[in-house]
């Protein structure tokens, strides 16, 4: 009868789509800890993923504000090319690649931030119902993805009991996963990885490149390394090009680069999802398959982001103000790096190797509990699946690094 309702179809929404959450735990946690801290409790709020000044202000880089101010409107306000401006694809890639030949084997497609960059990877080098590889410390939202697009997550151990990258996990997995999908995409968050600070060093990257190599000799593979908060590592960390050669040899090498970060504008969207191979039908292929995907998802990119960004990168005098600025931000962040190894090495805590980047992570075996005991001071942290809690020390200024360091102490049992 007209106006009845049916209990089984009450929601229009698909089954798949009708039980999802809509709140992000990191944001609320935020939200928390900024209601607490206008109520006039002393907080410190190590949650989220922005670089923040000492006094709490978002810290910007001025360059990059004026070059989206010098941008002409008719220009801005026209569409962008549906894989991006060629000038902006070009600059982004010899950022990462240099000139020379990597750069010649690269191409490479406009996103809306880094992870566009991400689903992009998702949507065009795995099937549905296929399953994304990386470790098992990893930013949540590689799950969300998987999970949007249909695809799935599995993980390796991340570290050995060493306490470096645990390379034999990864090469059984990546095994396992080449024998049961007949492919493998592997996503790789280094320099400065989220969640743990931790970046690959060169041994470690020598080796990797070496299973990548043997595996993509098998079946197709592909290495994304997501470069989010690469810019902020340590000059060692920056090493990992050099092994590109190789792994592209025998499989794809994929790079989310992304703006966010680098130029501190989170909100601008403006990313890019580069692919490195050696055979230049494929790479055709690979870009025709971008564009495509582009074009049936978000269409085309901030044309005011990709056109400011362009000029930054590609014109020297405005690229060195923009890195000089920068720098400044680097050094901030790096008081903070070193104040809080200092204190945590008294304190006696577990944590990974961390030479910079906007987080880091302690174990501890109940992350929920920590974090619940440090919320009770006043101290916001991430749990961890796994056995850890996450620290944003990029918006923990270093004067609280003592505090934070020994309530993680009590909080962790040591």
């Amino acid at each position: 009868m007209p106006g009845t309702v049916n209990p089984a179809s009450a929601s229009t929404l698909i089954p798949s789509a009708a039980g999802r959450s809509g709140d992000d735990p990191i944001f609320a946690l935020n939200s928390e800890a900024k209601r607490r801290a206008a109520a006039g409790e002393s907080v410190i709020n190590a949650t989220l993923g922005a670089l923040m000044e000492d006094d709490g202000s978002l810290a910007v880089i001025p360059s990059v504000i004026e070059a989206l101010a010098r941008v002409p409107s008719q220009k801005a306000a026209a569409y962008a090319p549906i894989s991006g401006d060629a000038k902006f694809l070009e600059a982004v890639i010899a950022d990462v690649y240099g000139p020379g030949e990597l750069a010649a084997q690269t191409v490479a497609a406009a996103t809306p931030g880094g992870t566009g960059a991400l689903y992009h990877a998702l949507t065009n080098f795995l099937e549905p119902g296929q399953a994304l590889l990386t470790t098992s410390y990893f930013w949540g939202p590689y799950q969300t993805i998987a999970s949007h697009t249909g695809r799935r997550l599995e993980t390796f151990e991340m570290f050995a009991p060493s306490g470096g990258f645990h390379l034999a996990a990864f090469e059984a997995a990546l095994t396992r996963q080449l024998e049961q999908q007949g492919r493998a995409l592997l996503f790789l968050n280094s320099p400065c990885h989220n969640p743990t600070g931790y970046s690959l060093d060169e041994r470690e990257w020598e080796a990797l490149a070496g299973i990548v190599q043997r595996a993509g000799e098998r079946a197709p593979l592909v290495v994304l390394v997501d470069l989010a908060y690469a810019r902020f590592g340590s000059k060692s960390s920056q090493s990992w090009t050099r092994h590109v050669p190789q792994m592209s040899s025998a499989a794809t090498v994929l790079v989310a680069w992304s703006a966010s970060k680098a130029f501190a504008q989170y909100g601008a969207r403006v990313g890019a999802l580069l692919a490195t191979c050696g055979a230049a039908a494929e790479r055709t292929r690979i870009a025709n398959a971008l564009s495509f995907a582009c074009r049936g998802t978000w269409s085309n990119c901030n044309h005011l982001g990709l056109l400011a960004i362009s000029e930054l990168l590609s014109e020297p005098a405005l690229r060195a103000r923009a890195d000089l600025e920068r720098e400044r931000l680097i050094r901030l962040l790096d008081e903070r790096v070193g104040a809080f190894n200092r204190e945590a090495a008294r304190a006696g805590l577990q944590y990974p190797r961390y030479e910079g980047g906007f987080f880091v992570s302690v174990f501890t075996p109940e992350p929920e509990a920590c974090a619940a005991k440090l919320r009770e001071e006043g101290i916001f942290v991430v749990p961890l699946k796994g056995g850890a809690v996450r620290i944003a020390l990029c918006s923990t200024p270093a004067r609280d690094v003592p505090r934070l360091v020994a309530a993680l102490g009590r909080a962790t049992g040591r």
